[in-house]
């Protein structure tokens, strides 16, 4: 196991390599670039910008150099200073935005799946030992409701019933009148009635997704002869459950680390954008609008990086769960 491990590590580096190149490339690839996009909409905006000032910014943000040594400046100040650039669109540096959005779309992304994760293996378990029972059915509806409903849209039928019932507005994190108010209990309160919402909304559609899986998986797992054999030897029903056949469906779920990973960073971007919640997922989108280079690229870099440190976790995880997995084919 330790030299499996130790053997994965090293052909990441190279995956990494090629994920910092290719996440340069795709933010290069758009015409044009932040300069000369600034100076369009000033134009259309009725400010005339002369082509000397047009070169003088160029230079500035360095524009000017050709894309393999803004690639190495790039690659080398992350590896030796941890500085990921700075942000054309922000004016500020992208370590900074990035510290600001990256813990509050973690934590509420950790939750959601948390949440999700309780409700709906206990849930898909409940299914497959009771199929096509009136309560698999009812599941079943709602878990369909879940896949098939857009995220945006239950965020704005959700907001509009929540206000309209109770005059709540549950926009943002905080209401108004604590804004400018400095940290303190009842803002910390305020904040948690403000991220009920978006945590049952992002929490929703994966929640579908788990009961599905594991409901199959657990069905599939409870026809095969062990089950058969170790229900004949006497064990008790949820004994024989937990031991055996949930340990076994519970792998497609872990296997998904290497995607999920991801999600926590970017979010739910129009669930975000809706509910005016400041997460990584609207920033990502208003860099790639604005062409703000060093910022896209930044965190196409993470959310790439987290699937591939993803992918290990879930497969060492896998092999921890499940004995009959076997690297190479021998027992380490």
């Amino acid at each position: 196991m330790l030299a499996y491990i130790a053997r994965r590590v090293v052909t990441l580096i190279p995956i990494l390599f090629l994920i910092s190149l290719v996440s340069f490339i795709i933010i290069q690839l758009p015409p044009g670039d932040w300069v000369s996009r600034r100076i369009a909409t000033l134009k259309l905006s009725g400010v005339g910008v002369d082509e000397g000032e047009a070169l003088r910014l160029t230079k500035l943000y360095g524009l000017d150099k050709p894309g393999g040594e803004r690639y190495i400046t790039w690659m080398t100040n992350i590896l030796l200073d941890g500085n990921f650039g700075w942000s054309f669109e922000w004016n500020q540096s992208v370590n900074t935005l990035l510290a600001e959005r990256i813990p509050l779309t973690m934590s509420i992304s950790i939750a959601s799946l948390i949440i999700s994760w309780i409700i709906a293996i206990p849930i898909g378990i409940y299914s497959a030992t009771h199929q096509y029972s009136i309560l698999d059915y009812i599941f079943t509806f709602f878990g369909f409701i879940g896949l098939a409903t857009p995220g945006f849209l239950v965020a704005l039928i959700g907001a509009w019933f929540i206000f309209s019932t109770t005059g709540f507005s549950p926009l943002g994190l905080n209401s108004n009148s604590f804004l400018t108010q400095p940290a303190s209990w009842e803002k910390t309160a305020d904040m948690l009635k403000h991220l009920i919402l978006p945590l049952g909304i992002i929490g929703l559609s994966s929640t579908g997704v788990t009961i599905r899986v594991m409901r199959a998986n657990l069905l599939d797992e409870l026809k095969k002869q062990y089950v058969i054999t170790a229900r004949a030897k006497g064990l008790t029903e949820l004994g024989l459950l937990l031991k055996y056949p949930v340990r076994m469906a519970l792998n497609p779920i872990i296997s998904t680390i290497g995607w999920i990973l991801p999600g926590l960073i970017g979010g739910e971007v129009l669930v975000s954008i809706v509910l005016a919640i400041q997460t990584t997922g609207p920033l990502l989108l208003r860099s790639i609008i604005g062409q703000d280079m060093y910022l896209a690229g930044s965190i196409i870099m993470i959310l790439s990086t987290l699937t591939v440190i993803g992918t290990l976790l879930s497969d060492i995880l896998l092999a921890a769960m499940d004995p009959r997995i076997r690297y190479g084919g021998v027992s380490k």
